[in-house]
């Protein structure tokens, strides 16, 4: 398998991080950064996805699928510079962590290991992208990895191998999106899952979009229980810590709660400054009409 395929190089440089939108639709991912190897089962239509974990290294987490955001900002880069793509892809550690806002050091290099371990040890098997929903695609998210060396022995980086389900996802132009680089700072493993779905869903949308916090319960695959979710969910959006968009609270007069979430006027990491020309203009016309301050 690995002999059949072209080697890629990781590109240098700041690129856009992307995001692959079935990963960011669905619960793909463990949200805590416990060991986790409750499975993950999801049904809704035609869609179905079972996400399973060893026991020696639990679910990949939201944050270990920073190396696949990696890994899809540096494809569609490529492939936008017309450059060959390739499942195998090599790199080193620093380009890795540096790229998600990761410390280098050798703490944080053993962390990155033990990500790549996660990665490839979950498996998955899901209906979506299949011609029918009873057939399902089996996969897990790093084929294969090892550390390179020179014949002395000395480090040369690492070497991962792509399951063809996300390559091909990440190379159909209508599956990926640009993602603000402030969610590499969002420490919450529900913040980070919440702020993927809002930027699936709201895009760039003036009136964005709405969901009803039980079906967001049901896309996270968390295992808190709902009221604790629901919490955090509140708190989220009263600290609107989600870069580039505004949540509100809203209820609907059965008394449901929904979270409305929209792109922002302003980027959401800066505060929102009055706006002084329009004080201004209102000054000015209500002196003109008389009105008194």
């Amino acid at each position: 398998m690995r002999e059949q395929l072209e080697i890629f190089q990781a590109l240098p440089g700041d690129l856009a991080p992307r995001d692959a939108q079935d990963l960011m639709a669905y619960p793909f991912f463990s949200l805590a950064k416990t060991h986790r190897t409750t499975p993950i089962d999801f049904r809704a239509g035609a869609v179905s996805i079972r996400v399973e974990a060893t026991a020696e290294h639990g679910m990949a987490t939201i944050w270990d699928a920073d190396v696949l955001i990696w890994a899809a900002s540096q494809l569609v880069e490529a492939r936008d510079a017309g450059l060959p793509t390739s499942r195998l892809m090599v790199a080193t550690p620093y380009e890795i962590l540096g790229f998600v806002r990761r410390g280098t050091s050798a703490r944080d290099y053993t962390r990155l290991k033990a990500a790549l371990d996660r990665l490839q040890s979950t498996s998955i098997a899901t209906s979506i992208r299949q011609i029918t929903g009873r057939r399902l695609h089996r996969f897990s998210w790093v084929n294969e990895w090892k550390e390179r060396a020179d014949g002395r022995g000395r480090p040369l980086g690492l070497e991962l191998i792509l399951p063809d389900w996300f390559y091909a996802g990440v190379l159909d132009e209508a599956l990926v999106l640009t993602i603000d680089r402030e969610y590499f700072t969002l420490t919450g493993g529900i913040e980070r899952w919440l702020y993927r779905v809002v930027r699936k869903h709201a895009g760039r949308q003036p009136n964005g979009w709405r969901f009803d916090f039980k079906h967001l319960y049901a896309k996270s695959g968390s295992l808190a229980p709902f009221p604790r979710f629901a919490f955090e969910v509140r708190d989220i959006a009263r600290a609107q810590r989600l870069p580039g968009y505004r949540l509100k609270i809203e209820r609907t007069t059965r008394g449901i709660e929904v979270l409305h979430f929209r792109a922002a006027s302003h980027p959401a990491h800066q505060p929102v400054q009055p706006n002084i020309r329009q004080l201004v203009r209102d000054l000015a016309e209500s002196l003109k009409s008389g009105e008194k301050l």
